[in-house]
This record gives structure tokens, sequence and C-alpha cells, in this order.
């Protein structure tokens, strides 16, 4: 199995829980935008312990970037997470599917699903490519939203928050749910993309298909 040793050039929180991680790009590492590797913290009990992260960077950039929700409370990878600072050693593997963008669409995240949209954005941004794609970013709360302002920029009236609990005055909770997919459903020739927690991406997926979306236009994680 492939693996590097790299060394941990930056982190800085993003949200109140989640962690950006800059590390070193080793020579003749590629990836498509939306792929993933498996990760790891290079340390004698951790070398084993691997999680799947995607990237959120680009492919021609010099350095390679994960954007992580760290969740407290499990002991796990991304708790361990809060102690690795400019310096420290991760562990990465052979890059692996995920999500590849096939055209135009309606992208649908929840939480931390945003991440493989990331890079994917940040690339159609390079190409002059934005044009014709839509984000519904479901989240509890304003202080969830991971680089709100970032996708403000590229995504501008098409990057649309549905917040479940939010907490600016006058504001009502909303979900999306099948009525708020069909306000936003793509041409028949464009594409469905959802990432999210499993049952999230099941009931949109189910949602899609009951609203006439073809299953092969609907792109999940692999």
């Amino acid at each position: 199995m492939e693996k590097h040793v790299v060394k941990v050039l930056k982190t800085e929180f993003v949200t109140h829980n989640v962690k950006r991680i800059t590390i070193e790009k080793p020579a003749g590492y590629t990836f498509i935008s939306g792929q993933a590797t498996d990760v790891a913290i290079n340390k004698p009990e951790l070398e084993n312990d691997l999680r799947p992260f995607t990237f959120t960077c680009l492919n021609g950039d010099d350095h390679l970037e994960f954007t992580i929700k760290i969740y407290k409370g499990h002991n796990g990878i991304t708790e361990k997470l809060l102690d690795v600072n400019e310096d420290d050693e991760l562990i990465i593997h052979e890059v692996f599917g995920a999500i590849n963008y096939q055209g135009p669409g309606l992208f649908i995240a929840g939480g931390a699903g945003l991440t493989p949209f990331i890079s994917i954005f940040r690339q159609l941004k390079l190409e002059n490519k934005l044009a014709g794609n839509t984000l519904l970013f479901a989240n509890r709360a304003e202080k969830d939203i991971i680089i709100k302002d970032e996708l403000d920029e590229m995504l501008g009236k098409n990057h649309i928050d549905i917040l479940s609990d939010p907490q600016l005055p006058g504001k009502k909770g909303r979900h999306i749910d099948k009525q708020l997919l069909k306000q936003f459903l793509p041409e028949k020739t464009g594409y469905c993309y959802i990432c999210g927690p499993d049952e999230f991406v099941a009931i949109m997926k189910n949602n899609l298909i009951e609203l006439g979306v073809a299953e092969d236009h609907i792109v999940i994680e692999q």
C-alpha cells in the first residue's frame, strides 16, 4: 500500500469545530477534485488508525489540504487531530474514488459533506466553469457553515444555506425536503451530487428519484 510521511505546514480553524490542515505534497502525487485518501497521524500508537478524508485543495497546488470536522467525545481520529499542529507529521496513502464531477447541476451537502465539493468548486472557478451549478448546504446554525464567504464569492445567489436551527432573529428553521429539491432541480441533462451523513444521502437520493431524476444522474461517494 502506497504510503507517504508528510510534514504539517499549517493548521487553522475555519469554524468552531472544523479544522483546516495543510501538509506537504509528495513528489508526483496527483488527484482529481472530489477524491480522497486515507490519513493517519505519524505516532507509534496511531500510525495504523486510518480514516478517509477528501482533499479540499487543487491538484495544481504545491501542497495538500484537508478540511476536517472535529468530533469530540469519541476518542476518534478527528479528536486526536485537535493536537496536530505545524511540524507534526501525518501519513497519507493512495488516492481513491469519492465524488467525481460529471457536469453542471445541483450539489446537496449536509455539514462536513461539503468537503469533496470544495475542491470541485475551486477547480471549476479556476476553469471559469462554475456557471450552471447550485449548492444547497444544510447545517444546524450559522456558526456551522464552512467557508461561507468563499462559497458566496464563488457561487453568489446559487449558494443557498438551509439551517435547521438558525440563531438570527426572525429566521425559521428548515430542512432540505422534496419541495425544496424540486425548486432547484437541474434540467434533465444536469446532475445531482449528494454528500453528507449516510441517512442524509439516502433520503436525498430517494427524494430525487421520486422527483424523476435518473439514477445515473445522481452522483454520490463511491
